[in-house]
């Protein structure tokens, strides 16, 4: 039997020593730098990591002639995406580090992009439906933004970033001094 449509298989593993004091702070710089909302997203970027290297890796043990066929392929797709270059070897595949998935998301391009100051801000503005790509309004933070539709990254023209920075509160100018505001006191 299969699984049910409505409980989906995880897309991430957990580490082997979750109490790995080391890990537990590199991951905690990794979460700061990309603004991820918990580690659950770390770990599917890891995990993403390790199938395409375990692709890469199996390639590599094949004959030389279905090699020549399944390479280009993997490449392609990872080319396509802005993993590695257009001329990459499986070298560069097997090189690839987590920081390489996470930089390609949405969510970075949009605070390198707009140069807002925290990628939680970042985040922010792509859930509440402030991100175009094209003509599509793109609300999922951890997109993978495709060479292609790097140009095409915009905030929609509703959301106005200096409009935003300034306060909601304008101060109200007083235009009587302290000394006519005493003047207009009745006596008592």
């Amino acid at each position: 039997m299969g699984d049910h449509p409505k409980n989906s298989r995880k897309m991430w593993r957990k580490p082997k020593r979750p109490l790995n004091y080391d890990l537990l702070n590199e991951e905690l710089h990794v979460l700061g730098t990309f603004g991820l909302k918990n580690k659950r997203e770390l770990w599917k970027a890891h995990t993403e990591l390790s199938r395409i290297r375990n692709q890469a890796r199996s390639l590599l043990a094949l004959t030389q002639d279905i090699r020549i066929t399944k390479e280009p392929i993997l490449m392609k797709s990872l080319a396509r995406v802005g993993l590695v270059k257009e001329n990459a070897t499986l070298d560069d595949v097997l090189n690839l580090k987590v920081a390489d998935f996470l930089s390609r998301r949405l969510q970075t391009f949009i605070q390198k992009k707009e140069s807002i100051k925290s990628p939680y801000l970042a985040r922010q503005i792509v859930v509440h439906g402030h991100v175009m790509i094209g003509d599509r309004v793109v609300t999922i933070p951890s997109y993978t933004v495709k060479v292609e539709e790097e140009d095409q990254i915009h905030i929609s023209p509703e959301l106005d970033l200096n409009k935003a920075k300034q306060p909601l509160v304008q101060e109200v100018k007083v235009e009587q001094s302290a000394e006519e505001i005493k003047t207009e006191q009745p006596a008592e």
